[in-house]
C-alpha cells in the first residue's frame, strides 16, 4: 500500500507527487465528494468506490470505476475488487526493454485467446477464427457450460467462444452487469423490465437471479422516474 489518506484533499496532495496503480475511494466525505475528487484528477488511476449509498453506482460506472463496493462489505467482496484491479492492470502492455526488438506478447491475453486491443474492442477466438467484437454492440452474453454465446447487434447468430463468465465480466466496462449466473447484459440495451425478467427486445427475456437482484434493482432505482 502506497498511502492511507484521511480525506480527498490529502489524497490529492499525495497524488501530485506520487503515482499509484489503484485507489479504494469512499464517496461520502466531509471536505470533498469522492466522485468529484476522481473527476478532478488529470490522470486518474484505477478506482474502486466504497460507499453506503447505492444511488452512486451508475455515476461510478460513468467514470469507468473498476468496481463498486456497497457497505457493509466483507473480505470476499474486497478480494473480488482487488482481483479485478489486478486483471485490469494485466491488460496494460509491458514497455519494451533496452535492446529488445521483438514485440512482446500482450499481457491481457486470456486462456481462450481473447485479447483486449482497446476499451471498446475485444478479440474472441471462435473455432479457428479470431473475431473482432465492438464492445458497445454487445447486447448480452449467455453462459453455455464452458463456452459462452456473445450476442451482438445486427448479427442473427452469436459468437461462440471458450471463455469463463468471470473472465468476461472482469474485462467488460461498467455499463455491463451480471443479472444471473448465466447472463451478463448491456444496460444500455434494455428494452423492458417485467417482474423477474429483463427484455432485451420484444422476444428475448432473460431471468434475474436471486444473487444479482439487489444490485440490479439498485441500478434501476437510480434511473427510475415516477412514483
Amino acid at each position: 500500500m502506497a498511502a492511507q489518506c484521511q480525506s480527498a484533499l490529502e489524497a490529492r496532495a499525495f497524488l501530485e507527487h506520487d503515482t499509484v496503480d489503484a485507489i479504494f475511494c469512499d464517496i461520502n466525505m466531509p471536505d470533498l465528494n469522492g466522485m468529484d475528487f476522481v473527476k478532478g484528477l488529470v490522470a486518474p488511476p484505477l478506482i474502486v468506490f466504497t460507499t453506503a449509498y447505492s444511488e452512486y453506482a451508475v455515476e461510478g460506472f460513468k467514470v469507468n470505476a473498476v468496481d463498486y463496493l456497497l457497505k457493509p462489505f466483507g473480505l470476499q467482496e474486497f478480494r473480488r475488487a482487488a482481483d479485478r484491479v489486478r486483471e485490469r492492470l494485466a491488460q496494460v502492455p509491458l514497455p519494451p526493454s533496452a535492446g529488445d526488438t521483438a514485440p512482446r506478447k500482450p499481457r491481457n491475453e486470456t486462456e481462450s485467446g481473447a485479447v483486449g486491443e482497446a476499451s471498446d474492442v475485444l478479440f474472441l477466438k471462435s473455432d479457428s477464427r479470431i473475431v473482432k467484437v465492438s464492445v458497445p454492440d454487445i447486447r448480452y452474453i449467455e453462459a453455455m457450460s464452458e463456452y459462452m454465446k456473445v450476442w451482438i447487434d445486427s448479427q442473427p447468430k452469436p459468437v461462440i467462444t471458450l471463455l469463463s463468465m468471470k473472465k468476461m465480466e472482469q474485462r467488460l466496462p461498467g455499463y455491463f452487469m451480471r443479472i444471473h449466473r448465466s447472463y451478463i447484459i448491456n444496460l444500455t440495451k434494455i428494452h423492458e423490465v417485467n417482474k423477474n425478467r429483463v427484455f432485451m427486445d420484444e422476444r428475448t427475456a432473460l431471468p434475474i437471479g436471486d444473487l444479482y437482484k439487489e444490485t440490479f434493482l439498485a441500478y434501476l432505482d437510480t434511473r427510475f422516474l415516477g412514483k
